[in-house]
Parts: C-alpha cells; sequence; structure tokens
C-alpha cells in the first residue's frame, strides 16, 4: 500500500508500505528515528531509536542502549502523522523507504506548489 505526502494544496504518492522518519532535535542535537507500517487504513509505529537523552527525551521505560542508541517499542497506531515544518531545527524531517534512500520530504512538495507549516503522511494514495 502507497503512502501520501501533503503540504498545503501539494500532494506526492510514495510506492512503500513503510517508512523511517528521522530528524535532528532542536535542542540536544541528536538524532531520532521511528520506523513506520502502513496497515490497513493505519499507520502503525513498529520501533523507534534516539541517540542520547536530554530535554524531552528521556527514553521510556524498557528502551535497551544498543550502538549508542536508545531502541523501544511502543504500541501506537494512528490514522496520520502531521509533522511540524518550523525552521528551528538543524535540519529537516527525512524520510526513508526501502527502494530510494532518505530524502527530505519539504523540497519533494515544495517542488509541486507545496509550502505549509504542516506536512501530513497518511496511508493510500493521495486523492487526485
Amino acid at each position: 500500500m502507497p503512502i501520501c505526502l501533503a503540504a498545503g494544496m501539494a500532494a506526492l504518492t510514495l510506492a512503500a508500505d513503510a517508512f523511517t522518519l528521522a530528524w535532528t532535535h532542536s535542542v540536544e542535537r541528536s538524532e531520532w528515528q521511528e520506523d513506520w507500517r502502513v496497515q490497513a487504513a493505519a499507520l502503525q509505529l513498529a520501533q523507534a531509536r534516539v541517540r542520547g537523552s536530554g530535554a524531552g527525551m528521556e527514553p521510556p521505560e524498557g528502551a535497551e542502549l544498543r550502538d549508542g542508541w536508545w531502541v523501544y517499542r511502543q504500541p501506537l497506531t494512528l490514522p496520520r502523522l502531521r509533522l511540524a515544518v518550523s525552521g528551528a531545527t538543524v535540519d529537516g524531517w527525512r524520510l526513508c523507504t526501502a527502494d530510494q534512500g532518505c530524502r527530505e520530504p519539504e523540497p519533494l512538495l515544495a517542488g509541486r506548489g507545496g509550502a505549509a507549516a504542516t506536512i501530513e503522511i497518511r496511508p493510500g494514495a493521495c486523492a487526485r
């Protein structure tokens, strides 16, 4: 099942049933990564990891330290993800898929006329 990226009036369908969302924490400058899977009409968090801990980044109970990353699983299923685009971070969001590697969604959508304060990721193809 594909996923839809949308911002403002722009939308882009990606052929992926799983993806990793990565970013750098704006205060601690530590990297976060979340692995998501498309499950029917929802997105399911498969695993998350953070390199380090600090302000607002405490690993949850049960997290394990592996090669410098706090790795954990938490049951979370959402109909969509909404990513804030603040400009206050070191770098933007990175969306990684098995067949296309890692890319920043903002430039992908900006090239289609989308400039917004929020990027939405949802399961399924984008409506035309």
